[in-house]
């Protein structure tokens, strides 16, 4: 077996799943800690409408980028079913797809992200005194999409073959990177949120860069050969046909949540900034979720390829079990401790209430997102991706949405859009709740 790539059909369930988690875990904290020194300089050393610039662009950054991450997605179900198979030849066309989407995409996005800012930023309702900020932000940031798009490939593809530590290493690198670049670029040469910007394109560039390097050196079924970089039809297809709903699934959460930070954009750069900065801190009680949604992708595509459905069922309870309680122990703490995570990021005694009060409604449901997530993943390993966008678009997006526009009509105040979200976790947790202990998923699979 190459040492790039690893099968999880034999051995320990739990030691497959956690020694491909672990550096998967410790990948999404360096990336999370890579978005939340962007957040904490800024808010340190340029002022609170600068952070609430950061902070209210990242609903938007994920609507640009949705899409695709739900195709890589679907890429990584097309090439850990075939590694788990054995045939390496369809691993080696669907590597090839999967780049040539990932180059295609980069160009796509480049040019949107740059030409459309202010129009979106406009129409998301943005006060004239954050939005100069926002839209230099997302203009640089727009200028190197591509990178961050090209890394996602590589990585998706290097995880798809049970190999989670190489991603892991580049993110370390590029992480450490940014956080140097962001206070020397605004905390030494004073760029303010501009420099922030450039300082994770130019990070992120170094990911791609080292990512790539590694795809197009080594001695394996994935190595990308630049001259059979091309849209192979049939794989193509397979692609789209699991990651087009995924990425529906992104695209149309992402933009609900556009639509939602356009109505905490009414409450002013306080309200933007105390809710920005606590999302920064629930990120953390993400990160297992991500993790193990990412784990149980890859475990069950490759145990269903290979026909072995009773590890999958055993696979499937352990990771959400797991991922449930790490979130929830992480929610309970960030319950207790908000004020001064939240102090972290401003000193505005407003910033502050008003990112403690997200965290006091939503922090104690974090076991439903992780529920959420988790099932999520799985229905993805097993071709289901039409599943979860099913209950993710009608909960999260739908519902969410009335929710919100009913509330504020009701009652005009913040706290209405803070509650739509623990409200909607525990609707979808239980909706897939049904689904997998009723419906015979794994033997529907085709």
């Amino acid at each position: 077996m190459a040492t790039h790539t690893k099968l999880m059909t034999s051995g320990s369930i739990q030691r497959n799943l956690l020694l491909f988690a672990f550096p998967l875990f410790l990948g999404t904290l360096f990336q999370q800690l890579y978005h939340t020194a962007d957040t904490l300089v800024v808010g340190n050393f340029v002022g609170r409408e600068a952070l609430a610039a950061i902070t209210s662009t990242s609903s938007l950054i994920m609507l640009m980028i949705g899409l695709s991450q739900g195709v890589f997605v679907g890429a990584g179900v097309v090439i850990s079913t075939a590694f788990g198979q054995g045939n390496h030849k369809a691993v080696t066309k669907a590597v090839h797809t999967t780049v040539a989407l990932g180059l295609i995409t980069g160009f796509f996005l480049t040019f949107f992200g740059y030409f459309f800012t202010p129009v979106i930023l406009t129409w998301m309702r943005t006060p004239s005194d954050v939005f100069t900020d926002a839209a230099s932000y997302l203009r640089i940031y727009s200028l190197g999409i591509s990178t961050l798009i090209l890394y996602n490939t590589a990585s998706g593809i290097l995880q798809a073959v049970g190999d989670s530590k190489h991603p892991l290493y580049f993110l370390m690198v590029s992480a450490t990177l940014n956080i140097v670049l962001d206070l020397v670029f605004v905390g030494v040469f004073g760029m303010g949120i501009e420099g922030t910007a450039y300082a994770t394109i130019i990070s992120q560039g170094v990911s791609a860069i080292l990512s790539f390097r590694l795809l197009l050196t080594i001695d394996d079924v994935i190595r990308v050969r630049i001259r059979s970089i091309r849209l192979y039809k049939g794989y193509l297809g397979q692609i789209l046909s699991y990651g087009i709903p995924s990425g529906i699934q992104n695209s149309v959460t992402s933009f609900a949540n556009v639509i939602l930070q356009s109505s905490i954009n009414l409450f002013g750069a306080a309200a933007m900034a105390g809710n920005g900065s606590f999302m920064r801190i629930q990120g953390f009680a993400m990160i297992p979720v991500t993790t193990f949604a990412l784990a149980l992708t890859t475990y069950t595509g490759q145990n269903l390829g290979a026909g072995e459905y009773e590890r999958v069922k055993k696979g499937a309870r352990f990771g959400i079990i797991f991922a449930m309680l790490m979130a929830e122990t992480i929610g309970i703490i960030l319950y207790l401790g908000a004020e001064p995570l939240v102090r972290f990021f401003s000193s505005d005694p407003q910033v502050i209430a008003y990112g403690v009060t997200k965290s006091k409604i939503s922090s104690l449901f974090f076991f439903a997102l992780a529920f959420s997530h988790s099932m999520s993943g799985i229905m993805r390993g097993a071709g289901k991706a039409i599943i979860s966008m099913s209950i993710m678009l009608a909960v999260w997006c739908i519902f969410r949405l009335i929710y919100i526009y009913v509330g504020l009509w009701l009652f005009m105040d913040i706290r209405v859009i803070f509650s739509a979200y623990p409200v909607t976790w525990s609707i979808s947790a239980f909706i897939f709740m049904i689904y997998y202990f009723f419906v015979d998923w794994m033997k529907q699979k085709s």
